[in-house]
């Protein structure tokens, strides 16, 4: 952990909108309510595509951030994601981050016809997929030749706004994954565990304080003095701003499967009013270090008051 705390920033993880006006009316809304980002998933569902999507929030707004929580990498050719990455943040003025994972969701390939292979088929694509990627955006000709992916002296254009590279999100549940996320990521994410293919009870379990205690010493240990570096993020899936702490606990358990006591400590639940949440927000820092905080779009306004106390801080 570093010396002092890295402060606070949140985000907001949104999908979809019936039409441009609403998009871009409620991205610039995050941005009036004090969230430095958005970011969106990277599926085969009812989704806004994540490239031109995540565009048309920079063009409409100036200071928010946008990036993919995260780009599938199975689902594009990392050159050619390289290319589109590298514009957007060229168009955005230096405002993107680029989040990759090698992908978990088993649906989108069975609807796709992708080959969806063992996890480590998957993870090892993935780490080749982020050094082509860095490659491409790097000065001067790139050649690359591993199991998965041969370049032969690209030199990608355009070159990005922020260098050497935007910051790299790389999200992981598993050892292998965030052993190389503390290694050569900018912002690591401690995930739930997703090696079924799908959210259901494992998912759930690895949720839990003690499983995110593991997570996190797999990242110090592995990080070693970067971990000065790194700034920590977790998405909050379970979040209710409220007075009633534990009804919402206690309806948030039955419908999950999982214990009162666990859904109250998971760091992936933010459940009660504001000045409880900034506590909580403040104790988890201290735990398990993550200052970079993401909600879903439907909690953006209520939550608003704890991005208004703790941004910055």
């Amino acid at each position: 952990m570093p010396d002092s705390p890295r402060p606070f920033r949140f985000g907001i993880q949104a999908s979809s909108a019936p039409d441009r006006s609403a998009w871009v009316g409620a991205a610039r809304r995050y941005e009036e309510l004090g969230y430095a980002a958005l970011t969106m998933p990277d599926h085969f569902d009812s989704q806004l595509a994540p490239i031109p999507a995540l565009q048309a929030v920079a063009d409409a707004t100036t200071t928010l951030r946008v990036g993919a929580l995260v780009h599938d990498n199975d689902y594009k050719h990392p050159l050619v994601l390289a290319k589109e990455l590298a514009t957007m943040d060229v168009l955005s003025d230096g405002r993107l981050e680029i989040g990759l994972g090698a992908g978990w969701m088993a649906v989108d390939y069975e609807r796709s016809g992708i080959p969806y292979d063992p996890p480590g088929v998957r993870v090892s694509r993935f780490i080749e997929g982020l050094e082509v990627i860095r490659g491409c955006l790097a000065d001067g000709p790139f050649s690359f030749s591993g199991e998965h992916y041969t370049i032969t002296d690209y030199d990608g254009l355009p070159k990005p706004v922020q260098r050497p590279c935007p910051p790299i999100l790389i999200g992981g549940g598993g050892p292998r994954v965030l052993k190389f996320a503390a290694r050569h990521a900018d912002i690591v994410g401690i995930n739930a565990t997703l090696t079924s293919g799908a959210v259901d009870g494992s998912t759930f379990d690895s949720m839990s304080a003690e499983a995110v205690d593991t997570k996190h010493q797999i990242v110090v240990e592995a990080a070693g003095e970067r971990m000065a570096q790194i700034e920590m993020n977790v998405r909050a899936f379970l979040v209710q701003v409220t007075d009633d702490v534990s009804g919402a606990i206690d309806g948030i358990a039955a419908f999950t499967g999982a214990s009162s006591d666990m859904i109250a400590e998971s760091p992936f639940a933010l459940i009660g009013p504001p000045s409880k949440l900034v506590e909580d927000l403040l104790a988890r820092r201290e735990r398990w270090g993550f200052s970079y905080v993401i909600v879903g779009p439907d909690e953006a306004e209520a939550f608003a008051p704890v991005v208004a106390e703790l941004s910055g801080r």
